[in-house]
Formats: C-alpha cells, sequence, structure tokens
C-alpha cells in the first residue's frame, strides 16, 4: 500500500471527522438557545449549516477522486463506500439543527410550557450518540457502534414520551396547541439526529466486521 493511498484516505477521513465536529456544534448551539431561551444564539446554527454543505460536497468530491484513481478494494473499499453514506447523513444532520433553530424561533414567540426536560435529556443523549458514533468511525470501534444501536432505544422512547405528553396537554388546554406542537416537532428532529448516529453506527459495523446490520440485521 503506497503512500499516496494513504495519504488521500486519512484526508477523507479528516474531512468526515471536521464535518462531524460541525453537526455535534452546530446541534449544541440550537439546543443551548433553546434551553436557555436565547434566540441569537440560532443565528450560529445557520453560519455553521453552511460550511458543512460546504464539506458535504468536498468529502463527496473527494471520495469520487479517491475511488477513480485509487480503486480500493476489500476493506479499504468498505471504508470508502461507508464515508459517502456517513457524508450523506452528517449534512441531514445539519438541517435537522437548522429546523431547530426555525421551530426554536417559533417556540419563543409563542407561550412558553415551563422546562423542557425530556427534550433536554433526548438533546444529552443525542449529543452523545453523535460525537460516539465519530470516535467509533475513528478506531473501527464495533463494540461502541453497537452501544450506540441501544442508546436510539432510549431516545425513541423519550420522543414517545414527549408526543404523548404534548398531545395530552394540547387537550387540556387548546390555546397552547401551537406551543405544543413546536415542542413535538423538536422532539422529531432529535429523534432523526439519533436516527442519522444510528446509521454511521452501522456503517462503522460494517466497516470493521463487513456485517450489514441495517433493517433489522443482526445486532447481537
Amino acid at each position: 500500500m503506497n503512500r499516496q493511498f494513504l495519504s488521500e484516505l486519512d484526508q477523507i477521513k479528516s474531512q468526515i471527522l471536521t464535518m462531524g465536529g460541525c453537526v455535534e456544534q452546530a446541534l449544541d448551539h440550537a439546543i443551548q438557545a433553546l434551553i436557555h431561551r436565547q434566540s441569537h444564539g440560532f443565528q450560529s446554527v445557520h453560519e455553521i449549516e453552511k460550511k458543512i454543505n460546504t464539506d458535504h460536497k468536498l468529502v463527496d468530491e473527494a471520495c469520487l477522486n479517491f475511488l477513480a484513481k485509487q480503486g480500493p478494494k476489500a476493506k479499504d473499499l468498505r471504508l470508502i463506500m461507508s464515508v459517502i453514506k456517513i457524508n450523506t447523513d452528517l449534512e441531514r444532520m445539519g438541517d435537522q439543527c437548522v429546523n431547530i433553530a426555525y421551530t426554536g424561533r417559533d417556540y419563543f414567540s409563542r407561550t412558553a410550557l415551563g422546562e423542557l426536560r425530556d427534550l433536554e435529556l433526548m438533546s444529552i443523549l443525542v449529543r452523545k450518540m453523535v460525537k460516539d458514533s465519530l470516535d467509533a468511525f475513528v478506531r473501527e470501534d464495533e463494540k461502541l457502534a453497537r452501544e450506540i444501536l441501544l442508546m436510539d432505544d432510549e431516545v425513541d422512547r423519550l420522543k414517545g414520551k414527549v408526543f404523548k405528553d404534548f398531545t395530552a396537554h394540547i387537550q387540556k388546554s387548546p390555546q397552547d396547541a401551537e406551543s405544543a406542537l413546536d415542542v413535538i416537532l423538536i422532539a422529531r428532529n432529535l429523534e432523526r439526529l439519533g436516527d442519522h448516529a444510528t446509521n454511521i453506527a452501522e456503517d462503522v459495523i460494517f466497516v470493521a466486521s463487513g456485517k450489514d446490520v441495517r433493517h433489522g440485521g443482526d445486532q447481537q
């Protein structure tokens, strides 16, 4: 394996990590702005998302060039194919962060519904999933990747609780319907972020072991 091959592969990994770091930052800014009711914090989410979009195109271009010039095989080919999918997941995660920013602004213009404890718990878990999925990618850590799959179940449970609680609130206090629907939508965005982190974890398992655990595949 020549130095050029390894250098280009390392560069692609580095680009993905930079992009992933931006996603972590965007998510943190969006949630902190929401929890602390600081609407100006949402603006930075849009600025970070622009960089994510730029990185998205750069990573795709780097992967296509690598495939054309280097002709990777076996595990290296699995890695590049997975990077292409991870790249797409990260770009969509940036979109979800922007969605939270938009909905957060709407929520601030309406009646506040008290502490959003379950949303905060979801955000803490989702941020960990994002960070761990990138760590698992760097280390090709199948064990950590499988732990992320389990974390997603808890995110889904919390989303279900938010939906149930705020649907009940709408029935009890219809005048708060728009505020409650904003909270439900933000929970949905967080759930989708968790789903994308899960996709990355599944790709890590594929790279490390060659096993495809998507769509209910073996997750033992």
